[in-house]
């Protein structure tokens, strides 16, 4: 049996919570007015109960929370192995954009997410707690600005990492 991959979504999936860097970028200029904006960023490439919980707690932060993905080239640049992301950018986008903790999905694609940072202005910058906040890329930015920077706990036992392990060596 062969795996089956599916096909890629379109590289803008029809959904308004997605929106491309200078979009966002726009949008939160015009409407932020007295709403604190969140940003948070990863691969988020299977979703599962560490990233749901992760969100959930950086959006109780604030009003709104824009989510920040590597793209495709950037995961790959992560060295997390060959075969990742396991999804395209377009299917992580479009799951994340229906999760209710999520306002608003866009990405990167540079190493690090400080020019998107530098353009969206957030108030509150998280990370989970595997980054100490003194190495959160964008923290001098956020903080400059009178913003919070958190590294939140994780959920223990959850990884993507750990999951594809769990998923390669199986027993049947």
């Amino acid at each position: 049996m062969s795996a089956h991959r599916p096909a890629p979504l379109s590289a803008n999936p029809d959904h308004p919570k997605i929106l491309a860097p200078a979009e966002l970028a726009r949008r939160l200029a015009a409407e932020r007015a007295g709403k604190a904006v969140v940003f948070t960023n990863g691969c988020y490439d299977i979703l599962h109960p560490g990233h749901v919980d992760l969100l959930a707690r950086a959006r109780a932060l604030g009003d709104v929370l824009v989510l920040g993905l590597n793209t495709d080239a950037s995961v790959r640049r992560l060295g997390k192995g060959a075969d990742r992301p396991v999804n395209p950018l377009a299917v992580r986008a479009f799951v994340a954009a229906h999760l209710a903790s999520v306002s608003f999905v866009t990405w990167f694609d540079e190493d690090t997410p400080l020019e998107l940072i530098t353009a969206l202005q957030p108030d509150v910058l998280v990370k989970g707690g595997d980054w100490p906040v003194e190495a959160i890329v964008g923290r001098d930015v956020v903080q400059a600005r009178g913003g919070r920077v958190l590294s939140l706990p994780l959920l223990p036992g959850f990884s993507t990492t750990s999951l594809l392990h769990h998923i390669r060596t199986a027993q049947p």
